[in-house]
């Protein structure tokens, strides 16, 4: 008796299946009689999970973090439109410069047009300023107000999407990151359809600049969110997310490739203000932003209060050792180890938060005692966020606690101490000719906020069970599953001003009516732009071993 059509589709759905999981699983099966992956597979790994992403997954060339399988719903750090890109890392700009990095591993072609669509992107979407917002909608701007005006405003701890300001930001490198793309695609070719974009993207870092040497957050200057009885934050000088070394990075890779002498003064007032905005004794730390006029300590969203910070001051501190290595000035040491005494003085002792990291996240101005913060309420609108000296029960989404590595800052200091000027400096590309940019921009540790992925920490080698494990959990469509650990309910309806009942003092999401991304009870998979990034750079560092 004959199939009938549906059995017959059946059979060859079922009979597909089973080739391309015998095929998926070839490459460990290869290594367990020891033949390692070859070059050839690999690029084919490669090229099957870019055509995926560049033709499946992206928006007119943009991206956002992550996707549901039937493409539903997606998500940067909240819930986007399907006309959405995200600037964010890991989104558009790090899938551009992942891309490149792809293109000078194998010498394709698709790549480099890949990349070249991604920075285009991010073009119809640049601030006529220069910069770049969190995000784009390339469906024009009324769309953008629209998300601003349902998703963003409910998102209760993600305070910087309840106001649409209309500017561009340097908050969480997604400007930085992507004028360095602009660099780096142009230079690539010198293809002049990049230049405008370039050239915007420097006189925006430029324009922004206060004559201190400090940045604003966002830019141009507008103000205008006074939250809850705070004032707009985002025109204070930003230490927060490397806003300031990160402009120094971009202007010192405009420097050694473009040889462009305008930005030297900028790099030079940049690395300054981080001495000028250092405090006194007995407290010589600095905050998460400062004021322009007299540089002291300034609070930022509701749960980021006016203190002092620790992860911030040991970051500056590490900034300033850098300095010292590109310019050979002791004065970028000179105030570094009583900060780091400082910061010493701030361990908690073990009965405070047991199972927590050692320090404050918060130190108040004066006292010295750490600040914990806390919320009540279950949503925007009758919620809030409030900070007390009391260690229990503190929000889980913005840590009250910090690891801070007081001993390696002690050990860079002496070494540095010890190294003349103008050793410590012989690398500089302030001291020596123009250079090329790195090869590669995605083979190490890159910062993000998608919760789906972490830290994206990669290690330094790849070997050949890691390429082999990567080829095989490949699907048959091209894409990684990733668990989805970042889930957000959708949005319903502006919340009540009415508590709803239940406990979301420290929870990542409140009532229903919340949009804030929360860890799921049981993560479903789901398509990850960086878990996308964090395989393809591993499978690129094989190639390259």
């Amino acid at each position: 008796m004959p199939l009938s059509p549906l059995t017959r589709r059946r059979l060859l759905a079922t009979t597909t299946a089973t080739f391309a999981v015998a095929a998926a699983m070839a490459p460990l099966r290869a290594l367990a009689q020891g033949v390692a992956p070859s070059k050839d597979q690999v690029l084919a790994t490669m090229k099957k999970a870019s055509t995926f992403m560049a033709e499946k997954a992206a928006y007119e060339g943009g991206y956002v973090w992550s996707y549901l399988p039937d493409f539903s719903r997606r998500f940067g750090e909240m819930e986007a439109f399907p006309t959405m890109i995200w600037v964010q890392p890991p989104g558009t700009a790090t899938m551009g410069h992942l891309f490149l990095d792809a293109y000078h591993a194998t010498g394709d072609e698709y790549y480099y047009q890949a990349a070249a669509k991604a920075a285009g992107a991010l073009i119809k979407i640049q601030h006529p300023a220069g910069g770049w917002n969190y995000m784009g909608d390339l469906a024009g701007p009324a769309s953008l107000q629209k998300w601003y005006d349902t998703i963003g405003k409910n998102g209760w701890r993600l305070e910087e999407f309840q106001h649409y300001y209309g500017n561009a930001t340097f908050d969480d490198e997604g400007t930085a990151e992507s004028c360095q793309l602009m660099l780096r695609i142009y230079m690539e070719k010198k293809d002049k359809a990049f230049k405008p974009a370039l050239d915007k993207a420097i006189k925006f870092v430029l324009d922004s600049q206060y004559p201190n040497g400090g940045w604003p957050q966002r830019f141009p200057l507008s103000g205008g969110f006074e939250n809850k009885g705070h004032p707009d934050y985002t025109g204070y000088i930003t230490f927060n997310d490397g806003v300031v070394d990160e402009n120094i990075k971009f202007l010192l890779m405009v420097w050694q490739t473009l040889g462009d002498k305008r930005v030297l003064d900028p790099i030079q007032r940049a690395m300054d203000i981080y001495i000028a905005a250092q405090q006194p004794q007995p407290q010589p730390g600095w905050g998460l932003q400062h004021t322009v006029a007299d540089l002291k300590p300034a609070g930022a969203r509701t749960y980021e209060p006016k203190a002092f910070a620790s992860h911030t001051t040991a970051g500056n501190l590490e900034n300033l050792m850098d300095y010292y290595q590109l310019t050979g000035d002791p004065k970028y040491l000179a105030r570094v180890p009583e900060a780091i005494d400082w910061l010493a003085s701030l361990k908690l002792n073990d009965k405070i938060a047991p199972g927590k990291p050692r320090y404050p996240t918060f130190i108040e101005i004066g006292t010295g005692d750490p600040l914990y913060v806390h919320r009540r309420g279950s949503n925007v609108f009758n919620g809030e966020y409030f900070v007390d000296k009391h260690w229990e029960n503190t929000i889980v989404h913005y840590s009250s606690f910090r690891a801070v590595n007081i001993d390696k800052l002690r050990k860079r200091y002496a070494a540095l101490k010890a190294t003349p000027p103008e050793v410590a400096s012989k690398d500089s590309p302030l001291k020596g000719a123009r250079r090329p940019l790195p090869r590669y921009f995605t083979t190490k540790d890159i910062s993000v906020s998608d919760l789906n992925v972490g830290a994206l920490k990669t290690s330094d080698r790849t070997t050949d069970a890691d390429a082999a494990k990567l080829m095989a959990e490949l699907n048959a469509e091209g894409w990684w599953p990733t668990e989805m650990k970042a889930v957000s309910n959708p949005y319903i309806g502006d919340g009540s001003t009415t508590v709803t009942p239940g406990e979301f003092s420290t929870t990542r999401v409140g009532d229903p009516t919340d949009t804030s991304p929360y860890i799921a009870d049981v993560p479903k998979p789901g398509i990850s732009t960086g878990a996308y990034i964090e395989n393809m750079a591993s499978l690129i560092r094989y190639l390259g071993a």
